[in-house]
């Protein structure tokens, strides 16, 4: 299951990227906002976040208009490894080296052809593990400073 949402200003997008799930036949859980009026991003990162570091949700996608505060507010959460990806290398590699498990996205920087192949990227590459989980595991570690 794949956890989403976004503010107001990744609310388009992520109504074409819940489709694109769909027609992937992939399960989602919609996080909201459910509507584009203005809101405030830090509760749709938080509730994603939490979803994804619970266990509720294997990975997550998040989308604001830059992509950056959303995945600020989700990183907030003990668990949460979000990337914010402009192109499918960094997508790919956020996955293969960092294992990230939610996704950022920014409605205002890339389109939704883009965006995508982001997605598609992004759910479809695993994590390398070897010498990527001992640096994982460093940077976790950092939670509990």
């Amino acid at each position: 299951m794949i956890a989403i949402g976004s503010d107001h200003g990744g609310f388009a997008l992520k109504q074409e990227i819940m489709k694109h799930l769909e027609a992937r036949g992939l399960e989602y859980k919609d996080f909201g906002t459910y509507t584009a009026d203005s809101c405030d991003y830090p509760q749709y990162g938080a509730a994603v976040g939490r979803a994804v570091a619970a266990g509720e949700c294997e990975r997550g996608i998040l989308i604001c208009g830059t992509g950056i505060g959303i995945s600020i507010s989700a990183n907030k959460i003990h668990g949460v490894r979000a990337a914010l990806c402009g192109d499918c290398f960094s997508a790919e590699m956020t996955r293969r080296h960092n294992d990230a498990n939610i996704l950022a996205l920014g409605a205002r920087v890339v389109g939704p052809g883009l965006a995508l192949k982001i997605v598609d990227t992004f759910l479809d590459t695993d994590f390398e593990g070897g010498r990527h989980a001992r640096r994982v595991e460093q940077m976790m570690a950092l939670e509990e400073e």
